[in-house]
């Protein structure tokens, strides 16, 4: 963050930007105009950085009006409808993807492992009906005959504390699939008997998040180079006792929701949009309006598409709860192995531009 008392965001020119000119404004424009179609009917909710939502949505409806569009009008767009401020605060990104993970709709042998939906006892938790001694961070609780109680964490679930209630949406073959799906929050399941079946985030524990990859790092269990997302799931996979116990101190238990979504569609994230593989941003939610344009400048990180250096305009349409800061960014790569590749090797620090609509601009 900023020292206090200083500010956040720093209007600047997009002539500032560098290699502003050389991105393909058309994919980011086209990224934009999917949550456009979902801001004309409703503004997205204005957030602590000020982008304001009633004024993106007028710059939606803009897009709307004006599509399709070609490289210099997309590149126009831009500059003629926002302007660039400076996030001044450190960056960093992380990498995440859709997984693609076989799956059976019902318990085998083999596919034993149940990813959940939502149970009814859990309950959001808000300042109306937070306890006063509770951390405000916390959003999930189970609800009770006594009021509302932390609800049960990962360990407490995997020893079967829902079972027989029949939230089983799908089975996978491991605990490590299943961990990595709740990391990421989505999954495109290959069913064994045919067919493909898509899942969303719909709520967690309400458990804090822990890095098992910091942690593994630390004990010394893992090198640092070594402690990407592959590395993790090689040792997670070859050491199954004690990666069930490392997994299990990262308390946080997603739940799941199904999705109807197209095989060529990127899975939802939480503005409520598919994702665009390189064009889509998880941000921290409590600061950033979704749908927010935002320029990502990684200097260390090349590429996969252009093999020059990370920069891109990127669409503020997805969030996670290690993502807090306002230049705290997760890159979203796409779905299946091969982006999960590519992700995981992503821990780079950065720098963002982000994009006022003109009419609210300071």
């Amino acid at each position: 963050m900023a020292p206090q008392g200083e500010p956040v965001l720093f209007k600047i020119d997009f002539s500032d930007i560098a290699g502003w000119r050389d991105d393909d404004h058309v994919a980011a424009f086209e990224a934009f105009l999917a949550g456009a179609h979902a801001m004309k009917d409703a503004p997205p909710k204005t957030r602590a950085l000020g982008v304001d939502g009633v004024a993106l949505q007028e710059t939606a409806r803009a897009a709307l009006a004006a599509a399709p569009l070609d490289a210099p009008a997309a590149r126009a767009f831009f500059e003629d409808r926002f302007v660039p401020h400076r996030i001044n605060a450190p960056g960093f990104v992380t990498g995440y993807f859709e997984p693609e993970v076989a799956a059976s709709r019902t318990p085998t042998p083999r596919f034993s492992i149940p990813l959940l939906c939502r149970p009814s006892d859990l309950v959001d938790v808000s300042d109306e009906n937070r306890p006063p001694e509770w951390d405000a961070s916390i959003r999930f609780a189970r609800e009770t005959a006594h009021g509302i109680e932390p609800f049960f964490d990962r360990a407490a679930i995997e020893e079967g504390a829902l079972a027989g209630r029949g939230l089983e949406i799908a089975f996978v073959e491991s605990l490590v699939d299943a961990f990595f799906i709740h990391v990421q929050g989505s999954a495109r399941l290959r069913l064994v008997d045919g067919g493909t079946l898509r899942i969303a985030f719909a709520a967690k524990s309400g458990h804090p998040y822990t890095s098992i990859g910091r942690l593994a790092v630390e004990r010394g269990l893992l090198p640092l180079e070594g402690a990407d997302k592959e590395g993790l799931e090689a040792w997670l996979k070859n050491n199954p006792a004690a990666g069930r116990e490392l997994m299990r101190e990262n308390r946080s238990y997603i739940f799941f929701r199904k999705t109807e979504l197209g095989e060529s569609d990127g899975p939802l994230g939480a503005a409520g949009v598919p994702l665009v593989a390189l064009r889509s941003l998880a941000v921290d939610r409590t600061l950033h309006t979704f749908h927010t344009p935002v320029w990502v400048d990684v200097p260390g990180l090349t590429d996969p598409h252009s093999g020059r250096p990370f920069r891109r305009l990127m669409i503020a349409q997805d969030t996670g709860s290690a993502i807090v800061g306002p230049a705290r960014g997760d890159l979203f790569f796409g779905s299946g192995a091969e982006a999960g590749s590519l992700a995981g090797r992503v821990r780079h620090g950065a720098a963002m531009v982000v994009l006022l609509p003109k009419a609210a601009a300071r």
